[in-house]
């Protein structure tokens, strides 16, 4: 049994949480989904709670948590508790791997070379079959037949199951999670009613690298159960993941979400979701009172008085509105 186990009590109140990676600095993306979750739970009498998603090592570097750190406070957005670590947590990822996660589990030794050439062959295979048939089959069938067989085309996103019988050391490779092969629905407070196979879509999802590096879903499934996180408002890119946070928390013995959230994605003038891949550009806190005006009229929330940010999120808090943003998949800047 893991050592790290939820209180048995639920919370009293309502409890949201804002998990960034520290790969680079926010940039108005990122601020738009810190200050959304902030102020929907704020709204409803919750805990807002920041968690540092860190386990991305190579790609992590504390220079940006502490920018990250210093732009909410310089925003106004005051988290409840202590700030968590994922870094710090490894241990407990672990023990759940080893326990309630471990019957799910297992060793996996394909590279992404070797699955590339898994693939290539499966192609080849598949173009045999259909000029096999095509040998053998009137011209109407065949196309029938060619037909049905483009719409069952293998997922390559999803892991074939090479190894899932060859009892690899659990240790020495990296470790795969079995996710659940039946359809899972929840209630999106923006994107509505939601159903996914999260093993048709994702497969075995790699758990934890070969060289101990956690996956992301598999650390923020863990650790919304442990601090009993009741209320996930993220980004819409999180959207196709939340089926197999689910089933990873059922199979974790762990409280599972009670209010899904995904806000539209923001794009920049030229269509491109803003991120860090796309180079946006990190907040400028300098002026934090128009910055929070910005963002929230790019989240269609109520206009409020310009004031020093604490005023304005008070405000912005007593206005929060998520029906503008209902059935929304992207909001575009103007510049």
């Amino acid at each position: 049994m893991p050592t790290a186990m939820p209180t048995q009590t639920p919370p009293s109140q309502p409890i949201g949480r804002f998990a960034p990676s520290p790969t680079g600095e926010l940039h108005l993306g990122s601020l738009t989904t810190a200050l959304a979750s902030f102020c929907h739970i704020k709204s409803i009498g919750g805990k807002w709670l920041l968690r540092m998603e860190d386990t991305d090592t190579e790609r992590c570097d504390r220079q940006f948590t502490e920018q990250i750190l210093m732009d909410l406070e310089a925003l106004g957005l005051h988290w409840d508790g202590d700030v968590i670590y994922q870094s710090e947590r490894i241990d407990i990822y672990n023990d759940y791997l080893s326990s309630y996660l471990e019957p799910l589990t297992y060793g996996c030794q394909c590279s992404r070379k070797d699955l590339e050439q898994y693939w290539a062959q499966e192609e080849i295979s598949r173009n045999h079959s259909l000029a096999s048939l095509a040998a053998l089959t009137d011209q109407t069938s065949l196309d029938e037949q060619v037909s049905s067989i483009d719409q069952v085309q293998p997922n390559r996103q999803r892991y074939p199951r090479r190894c899932v019988a060859a009892d690899l050391d659990r240790q020495q490779h990296k470790l795969r999670i079995q996710l659940p092969d039946y359809r899972i629905g929840f209630n999106d407070g923006i994107q509505g009613l939601q159903w996914d196979n999260p093993q048709q879509t994702l497969g075995d999802m790699v758990a934890r690298r070969q060289d101990g590096m956690i996956n992301y879903i598999l650390a923020a499934s863990l650790d919304d159960g442990l601090q009993q996180v009741t209320h996930i408002m993220r980004g819409l890119d999180i959207l196709p993941m939340t089926t197999a946070q689910i089933g990873i928390m059922q199979a974790a013995r762990l409280p599972t979400i009670d209010q899904w959230y995904h806000l539209p994605l923001i794009n920049n003038a030229d269509g491109q979701k803003l991120s860090k891949q796309n180079l946006a550009q990190p907040i400028d806190t300098s002026d934090p009172s128009q910055l929070i005006a910005e963002a929230l009229s790019l989240l269609q929330q109520a206009k409020v008085d310009i004031d020093t940010p604490v005023n304005m999120l008070k405000q912005a808090i007593v206005q929060w509105d998520n029906t503008p943003l209902q059935g929304k998949q992207q909001l575009n800047l103007s510049y």
